[in-house]
């Protein structure tokens, strides 16, 4: 039952998401041009009603269509969500939430029923009378039935809603909320619910609270500096400051919730802070233009309506102070050493385990994936947007400065981790989730985004990988990893004529794993159609491209002539690069390469170069 809440909060929040932009467009010419605003302009005015009513519910309709129908769903999410707007009087962001992934959902089963039936010559014609004659009848059912429908749904929650706030206990509504974004639910909640209920209130009155409930940066604020003044783990003491900056400035919330997980009593805090917060905004009925998102100070401030700009400061800082007062002692009286021996004992075993300098990870079914050619990490967290893009940005650091610059970390939802990746990392809450989108990929859990030992870890294991000479990769090569390897780089090559040049970096790119016998075929193929010496005495050889499939892996190699070798049409050549490219891997390594070759004389200079030196320009 939890996780199909999980599902349906994530579902609702991701048709939203990807329109942030424009709900911060509609919220601005809100907050600046209605009567109220800062500029009033009645021309200008006039765009705020049409944009609520119809772009923002069409945009969520289409996202929706698109996610279960493709772009024929997302054309019948559409034409469907207009009959629902035109059926009824409220703003239809949650009926557009409906009928655009329904209408996706029809235009996907009608495209199964007819798929293979459709002769020749009539497949425009078919697709484009179903989806208009479908689009049609959705509209009609849109306007009869949904509009009303949707209408009657958001009167009863209109209804609660004022329920609570005359009873002045819509505060408390955070005691439920602040645990549920601690499950990383934070953007179900506010972009699932809160966004279309605060639509609604601010067509109304020109401003919601329910943009302030969640998006509140105050009370994550106060445990975080609770960390950073009494932890008496030195590591974590020393990351809260750089977790708060991400948090409180860059509104990334998930940057601490994995500080309220080391130690659950910290609930307390975050709950009475926003409790405290929300009692502050209903006394003095705050809210905000459009939602604040992502949540930082500047977006949290910046959507305040006019004359409003400090009050709603002040609830940042209400939320902070409260939050703070209850969460120093209990971050000072915990046992939080306890936190950084796990982490300690835990690498020690992973050191351990890596003692084997082995060249594969183990995949959660047991598959082995070969760490040498490993090109890319997905970093995923529930949106795919904040910690998820703060997290890869970290390791991706990591790794370049280790000399891994061809592995490429992205970030994704973590409900949409390709099925096919090959390592994951992400918080160990996410884990089972991650588990069901990629089932073969290594996974690597972390429980800190800033200062996660993990990624320390992933660095080492892809070292061990690429120093370790002893495993044969699956397929039968013996690929060790990197597009650039020192003994890849062969001084005063004994070689007399191009074709003995070819020939031994055919020879030399097959041994090391990165093609096939044929390739060097490929490359003597090559010349015949073009000569590869490129000027300044260089020679680039590589494969003619309908041979591109005798590439295993992306490699380069380079000799060296320092007395010059011929290289044909009275071309002289010292510096010889061989490449072997799966697709632009490559590209970087040739870059370096370009810019270091500008002259000549350049080129001298690197023939005259040892080995590391080469390696080094290069690397």
């Amino acid at each position: 039952m939890k996780e199909r809440v999980q599902s349906f909060g994530r579902f609702l929040s991701a048709m939203v998401m990807p329109n942030i932009g424009a709900f911060i467009a509609w919220g601005l010419l809100t907050a600046l041009f209605i009567d109220t605003g800062w500029l009033p302009n009645a021309q200008l005015s006039t765009i705020v009603g049409p944009m609520l009513t119809y772009l923002l519910p069409i945009l969520i309709a289409y996202q929706g269509g698109k996610m279960v129908g493709g772009d024929r769903g997302a054309i019948a999410g559409t034409i469907a969500t207009v009959g629902t707007i035109c059926g009824t009087e409220y703003t239809m962001l949650m009926g557009a939430m409906v009928m655009g992934p329904f209408a996706g959902w029809v235009m996907k089963k009608f495209d199964q029923v007819i798929e293979g039936k459709v002769k020749a010559g009539f497949e425009m014609l078919v697709n484009n009378f179903s989806l208009g004659i479908i689009g049609l009848l959705l509209a009609i059912l849109g306007f009869y039935i949904m509009g009303p429908f949707m209408a009657g749904v958001l009167g009863v929650l209109s209804a609660g809603v004022q329920v609570l706030v005359d009873h002045g206990i819509l505060p408390l509504i955070s005691i439920f909320v602040e645990p549920a974004k601690v499950l990383f639910l934070n953007n179900a909640i506010n972009h699932g619910i809160f966004t279309p209920l605060g639509a609604e209130q601010v067509k109304a009155v020109g401003h919601s609270i329910f943009y302030m409930i969640e998006t509140n940066p105050g009370p994550g604020t106060g445990v975080l500096l609770a960390y950073w003044f009494f932890s008496k783990d030195e590591n974590t003491k020393a990351s809260a400051p750089g977790a708060l900056i991400v948090h409180l400035l860059g509104g990334i919330h998930e940057i601490y919730f994995p500080y309220v997980l080391m130690n659950p009593l910290l609930l307390l805090a975050t709950i009475g802070g926003s409790v405290a917060a929300m009692f502050y905004n209903v006394i003095f009925n705050l809210g905000l233009a459009s939602p604040a998102s992502p949540g930082s100070i500047f977006a949290y401030v910046g959507m305040a309506p006019r004359g409003s700009t400090f009050m709603v400061l002040l609830s940042v800082v209400v939320g902070t102070v409260v939050s703070f007062l209850i969460a120093a002692p209990i971050v000072r009286l915990s046992n939080s050493r306890s936190n950084l021996d796990e982490a300690e004992a835990k690498m020690k075993d992973m050191k351990a385990q890596s003692k084997g300098y082995s060249a594969y990870a183990v995949g959660e079914t047991g598959k082995k994936i070969d760490l040498r050619t490993l090109s890319n990490i997905v970093f995923a967290c529930d949106a795919g947007m904040g910690s998820s893009a703060m997290g890869a940005t970290v390791l991706q650091k990591k790794l370049e400065a280790a000399g891994f610059d061809q592995i490429k970390v992205k970030h994704a939802s973590v409900s949409e981790v390709p099925a096919d990746a090959e390592m994951v990392v992400c918080h160990k809450d996410l884990a089972e989730r991650a588990r069901k989108s990629a089932p073969n990929a290594k996974l690597v859990t972390i429980t800190n985004f800033m200062t996660a030992p993990e990624y320390d870890q992933i660095v080492q294991d892809l070292l061990n990988a690429r120093i370790n000479t002893n495993e044969e990769v699956e397929g039968g090569t013996d690929f060790h990893g990197g597009i650039l390897l020192k003994k890849n780089i062969v001084l005063n090559h004994p070689a007399k004529t191009k074709e003995e040049s070819i020939k031994a970096m055919g020879k030399l790119l097959k041994e090391g794993g990165y093609v096939t016998e044929r390739y060097t075929e490929a490359m003597f193929e090559k010349e015949k159609v073009f000569n590869t010496a490129i000027g300044n005495n260089i020679a680039i050889p590589h494969g003619i491209e309908s041979m591109t499939g005798e590439i295993l892996n992306s490699g380069i190699a380079i000799f060296t002539y320092p007395n010059g070798l011929d290289w044909g049409e009275g071309k002289k050549v010292k510096l010889v690069i061989g490449v072997a490219s799966v697709g632009d891997d490559h590209m970087t390594a040739l870059a370096k390469i370009a810019d270091a070759c500008e002259t000549a004389a350049a080129v001298d200079r690197i023939v005259a170069m040892s080995q590391d030196e080469i390696y080094n320009l290069f690397k």
